[in-house]
């Protein structure tokens, strides 16, 4: 299976970001994991929400950003990779001046079933 990126729409989640499916089960035929490209504008971040179901491992491509994951908040950069478990509450927010880019695995594959926005605390 081989995709091209420029062949790829990008959409947008139920938590606000710009994700491009790189490789998803509904589209492409592998299945047990997404691979896709999320995209934070300057200024910009997601919603805090968590994956009932779904593990999740962000590496940061471009970009720097806070990151908040359960009771943590930390900066992250290009080249930080973050594990999120089930169940964890999440966001990310762009903090620079550029995009900030990141690679999202999810197992199970990413589903906008299995992501529960929650209440900004």
């Amino acid at each position: 299976m081989k995709n091209r990126y420029d062949d790829i729409p990008a959409f947008v989640t139920k938590d606000g970001s710009l994700i491009r499916e790189l490789m998803h089960p509904q589209s492409h035929g592998n299945r047990m994991q997404s691979f896709a490209e999320a995209i934070v504008g300057v200024g910009m971040g997601t919603a805090s929400h968590r994956h009932l179901e779904s593990e999740e491992i962000y590496h940061v491509t471009q970009g720097k950003g806070e990151m908040s994951l359960g009771e943590a908040i930390f900066e992250v950069h290009a080249g930080d990779t973050i594990c999120i478990f089930p169940q964890t509450p999440h966001s990310i927010k762009n903090t620079g001046d550029i995009d900030l880019r990141i690679i999202c695995a999810s197992s199970p594959p990413y589903s906008h079933g299995d992501t529960e926005l929650l209440k900004n605390s």
